[in-house]
């Protein structure tokens, strides 16, 4: 384990490991718990530590307290995190097939706003998106690419506008077949961007396009059938337990208050091909508790935040800022992959059941995978059978072939 991360201690926790260490003349395995102060709907979490002889049972000089949460809280369906306005809890939802192509799709443009987000091969290796937006603000939101048949399934459980610039046949068979809600290339509601360096991959839509669709078409709400999520509470005392449970151990206590971690699983690489441009790799940040996302070459995946205000069909060189993707679950799923008849797309399963490896509080699971049906949500299971509960935050969710690998 080689990263490391730096926290900062309290004076007052300091004097106490002090007076607690000069009590006894034991060895000492100190273990932190990670003080998470999640101001939700008035919750929190006080920050705590534990000393621990290695003779004795453990003596907690610091609790950690958890408050009572007394307000009745509404999460997303889709992301599992707290709702300011719970009339958003049905609103409609959105999957954009974006493109991930080194000829002009990156940096995308409102990705970060995406509660969930799946990536597999589209063709000859190169990776693509498809990002489930539910009440979308940014000014631009894209490229926009075409559908393929196993993103569709993993669409499918979010009830949401299919957003695509054509598609395979098999796909857009589906697609009329299905009655789904569709909003393929469309200058009514997207736009070319005209940035020479996108080439081909500069067709754009807009939060206010988007709701101007549902309006029209009578799309009003989505039923959504998300992961199954564990609440803000249970997140936070997971990463506790969690860290207990590893006796995540401060290595080098110093007069100045300051402390080295060493994560469990610091860093995470997910490997579809061979193409390092299109692998990726994920650093834990230990004090966010997200994971910073970069490609396999080592260029930060860097996608453009866009304001929230409506500014007309612009470019999002123009008017957005870059920052780089950090999402707050990473998951892989490896699945059954080949090519597909044409012999250059790719054929994969999504419905079925496969190996999972789950990354969320700084820690990984590995497990199953489930899909009963096109209409069924992803389920995970722990190697009892047990179903396991995401994080809430934005979540990655990586169909690795099995001839590609994960490493962490």
């Amino acid at each position: 384990m080689d990263e490391k991360i730096t926290l900062n201690l309290s004076d007052d926790i300091t004097e106490g490991l002090k007076t607690e260490s000069s009590k006894n003349s034991k060895t000492w395995l100190v273990f932190l718990i990670i003080g998470i102060v999640s101001i939700v709907g008035g919750s929190g979490l006080i920050l705590g530590g534990i000393l621990m002889p290695h003779e004795e049972l453990p003596t907690l000089i610091f609790p950690v307290i958890p408050s009572k949460n007394t307000i009745k809280q509404t999460y997303s369906a889709l992301t599992g995190e707290v709702l300011t306005d719970p009339d958003q809890l049905n609103a409609p939802t959105y999957c954009i097939q974006t493109p991930n192509g080194t000829d002009g799709a990156r940096p995308q443009a409102g990705l970060n706003e995406a509660g969930v987000v799946f990536e597999a091969i589209a063709e000859a290796g190169i990776t693509r998106f498809a990002a489930i937006y539910q009440n979308p603000q940014s000014a631009v939101i894209g490229p926009i690419r075409s559908l393929r048949l196993y993103y569709l399934e993993w669409d499918t459980p979010f009830d949401c506008t299919i957003v695509h610039a054509g598609g395979a046949d098999d796909a857009l068979a589906a697609v009329r077949a299905g009655g789904y809600k569709d909003l393929t290339e469309n200058y009514t509601y997207m736009y070319r961007g005209t940035y020479r360096g996108r080439l081909w991959n500069n067709l754009f839509t807009t939060a206010t396009y988007l709701r101007q669709f549902s309006t029209d078409k009578g799309y009003n709400t989505s039923s959504v059938s998300g992961f199954s999520r564990m609440t803000p509470e249970e997140s936070s005392q997971n990463r506790i337990d969690s860290l207990i449970k590893e006796k995540l151990v401060i290595t080098k206590p110093t007069t100045t208050n300051t402390s080295e971690l060493t994560p469990q699983v610091a860093t995470i690489n997910l490997y579809f091909g061979n193409v390092p441009a299109y692998n990726v790799s994920y650093a834990y940040d230990f004090t966010t508790n997200t994971y910073k996302r970069s490609y396999g070459n080592g260029k930060a995946h860097e996608i453009y935040a866009c304001p929230a205000e409506n500014l007309g069909e612009k470019n999002p060189e123009d008017v957005c800022t870059l920052t780089q993707m950090g999402p707050k679950v990473v998951v892989a799923i490896v699945v059954s992959e080949k090519k597909a008849a044409d012999n250059y797309h790719e054929d994969i399963t999504a419905v079925g059941s496969g190996t999972a490896y789950i990354f969320q509080n700084g820690v990984a699971i590995k497990g199953t995978w489930n899909k009963a049906s096109r209409s069924d949500q992803i389920k995970f299971f722990d190697d009892n059978g047990k179903e396991i509960k995401l994080a809430p935050g934005q979540t990655f969710v990586s169909a690795v072939p099995s001839y590609g690998g994960v490493e962490y």
